[in-house]
């Protein structure tokens, strides 16, 4: 009976940044618990939105934290989900993750702050800041499937197809309903400045993920 060889791949740095992201929620929901309680709603209830939304938008620390849990997970999404769609033969190292986090690190601040600089240029910073504000609100509320998605497809469903497609498929709805209600509230604002909103979305929303899309490709 001959030995067979078996190939298991080191997983702990995948386990120390899923943990590291769970630290970061409990960090916010021991810290600001009333404000988590109303955010974790967020798809069903407006609450969040309306309560948050004028004294304390982009820069506060509930706000910050969950977005670096958003940078983190999407980061480690597409790296798993490459590995899932990759060719056995094909080697994904795990270079490829710092890679990932550090473009999408620097896509969203540059993103960021030609949105807000763009506010600043028109006279319109509030209102950006605002559309802002929620729309990152609905971003950072859906990276916490694809957190559960990351954990499934390291522990569980390994290189599970079925997996990626359904937890971007969740991702993507509440994203949408994110954009449906920031659009209907500022419905009056787009409609006065609906050229610069149709730049604004093919310069800073679809190009940049067909980019994405042409370089993971």
């Amino acid at each position: 009976m001959e030995p067979i060889n078996r190939f298991t791949e080191n997983l702990d740095w995948i386990t120390l940044i899923l943990f590291g992201s769970l630290l970061l929620v409990a960090i916010a929901k021991k810290i600001f618990y009333a404000r988590f309680l109303n955010f974790i709603i967020l798809p069903f209830n407006n609450k969040y939105i309306i309560m948050y939304n004028k004294k304390e938008k982009l820069f506060n620390w509930f706000h910050i934290l969950l977005t670096v849990f958003q940078i983190i997970n999407i980061s480690l999404f597409a790296f798993l989900a490459w590995k899932s769609y990759a060719s056995p033969e094909i080697s994904v190292s795990n270079v490829t993750f710092l890679a990932i986090i550090g473009f999408l690190f620097l896509f969203v601040l540059i993103k960021m702050f030609l949105q807000l600089g763009n506010g600043f240029i028109f006279g319109s910073y509030a209102t950006i800041n605002e559309l802002l504000f929620k729309k990152t609100s609905y971003l950072n509320y859906s990276s916490i499937v694809l957190f559960l998605a990351n954990i499934f497809l390291t522990f569980v469903f390994i290189n599970s197809i079925t997996v990626v497609l359904a937890a971007f498929g969740l991702f993507l709805l509440i994203n949408i309903i994110g954009w449906v209600s920031v659009i209907r509230i500022h419905q009056k604002y787009i409609s006065s400045y609906f050229f610069y909103f149709i730049l604004y979305l093919c310069a800073l929303e679809i190009a940049p993920l067909i980019i994405l899309g042409s370089f993971l490709k």
